[in-house]
């Protein structure tokens, strides 16, 4: 067989981006209302621009909250504390348009349906530790190295907005080195370009990629601010709008991607419990070493409980016919939305921080653990 060569390419952005501060604030109401009320449905969107929040959406809770304290204690939390960035959590204006959840919808989630039509996917792959692509792992690890140098006070000209991406190169989908990486950091007017870009590479990005995927003979092509000047961002240089970095959210393009977004949305979303659900599943498959790959797709229809369709495409690196994994799957795990929101523990206040820097590869999250292992193994016929 031929040798196939190819580079692939993630980004990911830091918690000051202007889409993720609206993805934050979504999170951080949803939240507070779970917090009081976990039978609460939610479905909140943000957009942020310059001096100005606005949240809107459908919300059914029995409990009150405070939305604009959330909105400023969230800018707050993520750095914008200045009126100089054009964006702060003490003089931007907060506008609010919250009705409650249309009783048409309500009807089949009452019942324990899906709440909408759909499909969502899942991805696991055992080139990292995190059973995650390698690109999108180090775009995000160079974004939260981005923003732990600024928060942590090493230096001192970094403002919260900044993006990163990581280009691959795969032999035979096994990757071997990284081939370009890319970081683009908000920072104070007059700052010297020269010792930007040194920090840049010291402080962060030898920090964070492995001395393997570093090829001395092909050494990666690093720019850093690119156009030389990255004064201007966060709202102020660009309209956030929740939900607009679903590629970022996910595994950075690989694979395929239902289309919802997640943040702001209640676990009877579908879009998001599903997708955490199949994460689940295509992670617990590689663990158990049934495959080296595994893409998931679950379908759902408004208002009914069980998946219209259920697809496993593990790329051809199963160790078992990929309809035996399907059946191991609709035997051993509950694919309701009840089901999967009982599974996860999913009516918790646990959402604020999936919404930087990945919903998936990280500790801490209940979709993340591997405890299906030992019984998916077992299960083989």
């Amino acid at each position: 067989m031929a040798k196939r060569r190819y580079l692939f390419t993630s980004e990911s952005v830091t918690e000051g981006h202007p889409d993720k501060v609206a993805d934050q604030i979504s999170d951080a109401i949803l939240d507070e209302i779970i917090k009081n009320d976990p039978e609460a449905r939610v479905a909140c969107e943000t957009l942020v621009t310059t001096g100005l929040a606005f949240v809107a959406g459908e919300i059914s809770t029995s409990c009150y909250v405070n939305i604009p304290q959330i909105v400023r204690d969230t800018i707050k939390e993520i750095g914008y504390t200045d009126a100089h960035y054009g964006f702060d959590y003490l003089t931007c204006g907060v506008i609010t348009s919250i009705q409650e959840q249309s009783p048409d919808i309500a009807l089949g989630v009452d019942k324990g349906g899906a709440g909408d039509q759909g499909m969502v996917f899942g991805y696991a792959t055992d080139e990292t530790e995190e059973l995650m692509p390698l690109p999108i792992t180090l775009a995000h690890k160079l974004a939260q190295r981005l923003a732990e140098i600024r928060k942590k006070g090493v230096v001192d000209y970094l403002r919260p907005d900044g993006k990163t991406q990581v280009t691959v190169e795969y032999d035979n989908d096994f990757p071997r080195r990284v081939d370009t990486i890319i970081i683009s950091a908000q920072h104070n007017p007059g700052i010297e370009m020269g010792r930007l870009r040194e920090d840049m590479q010291e402080l962060v990005i030898k920090q964070v990629i492995p001395e393997q995927f570093l090829d001395k003979t092909h050494p990666p092509k690093v720019l850093i601010n690119p156009t030389g000047r990255f004064e201007i961002g966060g709202p102020q240089g660009d309209t956030g709008l929740t939900g607009r970095k679903i590629i970022v959210d996910t595994y950075g393009g690989v694979g395929s991607h239902g289309g919802g977004c997640y943040s702001g949305k209640d676990p009877t979303k579908v879009d998001r419990s599903g997708s955490y659900i199949a994460r689940y599943i295509a992670k617990n498959i590689v663990a158990a070493g049934l495959a080296k790959r595994c893409e998931l797709q679950i379908a759902y229809a408004i208002g009914v409980k069980e998946p219209v369709s259920l697809t496993v495409n593990t790329h051809n690196t199963a160790r078992i016919p990929e309809e035996e994994i399907n059946r191991l799957i609709r035997e051993n795990i509950d694919l309701t939305p009840q089901g999967i929101i009982e599974a996860l523990d999913l009516r918790k206040p646990i959402y604020r921080k999936t919404a930087c820097y990945g919903h998936f590869g990280r500790e801490g999250f209940s979709w993340e653990r591997t405890d299906k292992v030992e019984q998916l193994r077992k299960a083989v016929r």
